[in-house]
C-alpha cells in the first residue's frame, strides 16, 4: 500500500533524502512503468528522473504531486545532497561506483527492503487488479485438459497458455510457465521442452497471468491415465497439506508456523524429505515478493492485505513430482 506521506519513507530510511533505484518500486510509488528511471524523495517533494523515451508518458501517468524531470538533471540535484539513503535493490556495483566517484560530497546510506515493506499490504485497487489476474489464470488452467486428449509438446502447451492469457485480457504472463510431462515433473522448475505427451503421463502446470502490473501464480496437476496408488496418495497428501496451511492464514501468523503445518501433514504421509522448497511466497507487482514461507527464512508475521502463495509439493527424482498452488489474500 502506497504511503500517504512520502515522509514515511524518509522516516523508515532514517535519512533526509532517499533515492529509489528498483524499477518495480518506482512503479509502485509513481504509477509509471519504465525501463530507466530514478526517484528522489525529499521532505518537500518527490522527483522522478527519466530519459526522453518516457518523459511524455511519465508526465501524463505519474501520480499527482510528483515532479517529472529529465534524467540529465539528476546530477545537479545530487550535488547539494550531504546524506542520501539509497536502496540496494536494482543497483549494480558498477553504477554505485560511478555515483560515488561523481558525487564525492554525498554520503550514501545503503538500505534494503524499505519500499518492499510498504508493498506488502495491498489496497483495494491493487487487490482488484490481482483478482482479475487470478481469474484469468484460473480460466487458463481450466482450459488445459482440452489439449491433453492428443499428443502435444510441452513447449506448445506453454505457448498456448500465453495465447490464452492475451485472449482473456491479460497484459501477458507474470513468468515463463512451467509445463512438465512424465518424469520431467520431478524437477520443480522444469523448462518446457520438446517432450510429447503420452497417455499415462502426469502433467504439471505452473503459470500466472499479469493484469495492470499485478501477478498471479497457480499450479495444477493433471493425470492422463489412471493414477497409480502412489500417485494418488501423493496427490492426496499435497492437497491436504495445502488446505491445512490455508486454514491457518490470518494476520499475525508466523510464516514459519504455516510452513511447519504443511510439513507436518507431509511427514504424516512419509513425504517430508521429498518437499524440497519453501511453502510459498508473497506476490504482487513481482512474482516473488516477501515474505518467504520457510523455516530457513526470517520468521515474519503475516499482515492484513498481503497476498501469499501456498504451494506444497512432493518430488521423487527421476520418477515424478506434484505441486498444487493457490494464492491467498490475508484477511
Amino acid at each position: 500500500m502506497r504511503p500517504r506521506r512520502h515522509s514515511a519513507i524518509l522516516d523508515a530510511a532514517g535519512t533526509s533524502a532517499f533515492l529509489v533505484t528498483h524499477l518495480v518500486n518506482i512503479r509502485f510509488l509513481t504509477g509509471v512503468d519504465m525501463s530507466s528511471a530514478l526517484l528522489l524523495i525529499e521532505p518537500k517533494c518527490m522527483r522522478l528522473f527519466t530519459d526522453g523515451r518516457y518523459l511524455e508518458t511519465a508526465s501524463r501517468r505519474v501520480y499527482r504531486g510528483i515532479q517529472v524531470r529529465d534524467s540529465a538533471e539528476i546530477g545537479e540535484a545530487m550535488k547539494r545532497m550531504r546524506t542520501c539513503g539509497i536502496e540496494d535493490e536494482g543497483l549494480s556495483v558498477e553504477r554505485f561506483r560511478r555515483w560515488k566517484s561523481k558525487f564525492k560530497n554525498t554520503k550514501f546510506v545503503h538500505t534494503s527492503g524499505i519500499i518492499a515493506e510498504f508493498r506488502r499490504s495491498k489496497d483495494s485497487k491493487e487487490i482488484a487488479a490481482f483478482r482479475r489476474a487470478q481469474r484469468i489464470t484460473r480460466e487458463m488452467i481450466r482450459r488445459v485438459p482440452s489439449l491433453l486428449k492428443r499428443p502435444i509438446r510441452e513447449i506448445d502447451l506453454a505457448w498456448q497458455l500465453q495465447v490464452w492469457a492475451r485472449e482473456l485480457g491479460a497484459e501477458g504472463l507474470s513468468f515463463d510457465p512451467i509445463v512438465a510431462f512424465g518424469t520431467h515433473t520431478s524437477s520443480p522448475h522444469h523448462k518446457p521442452g520438446s517432450r510429447t505427451l503420452k497417455k499415462g503421463h502426469i502433467v504439471q502446470i505452473d503459470c500466472g497471468a499479469k493484469y495492470r502490473g499485478f501477478c498471479a501464480d497457480q499450479s495444477a496437476v493433471f493425470f492422463t491415465g489412471k493414477p497409480t496408488p502412489l500417485q494418488d496418495r501423493v496427490f492426496t497428501a499435497i492437497c491436504e497439506a495445502k488446505d491445512a496451511a490455508i486454514a491457518n492464514i490470518k494476520p499475525g501468523v508466523s510464516v514459519r508456523y504455516l510452513d511447519s503445518v504443511a510439513r507436518e501433514v507431509l511427514k504424516k504421509y512419509g513425504y517430508e524429505e521429498f518437499f524440497c522448497h519453501a511453502l510459498g511466497h508473497g506476490v504482487g507487482l513481482e512474482i516473488h515478493e516477501g515474505p518467504t514461507l520457510s523455516q530457513k527464512a526470517p520468521d515474519r508475521k503475516l499482515v492484513k492485505g498481503e497476498i501469499i502463495t501456498i504451494e506444497p509439493g512432493v518430488y521423487f527424482p527421476g520418477r515424478f513430482g506434484m505441486r498444487v498452488e493457490e494464492e491467498i489474500i490475508v484477511e
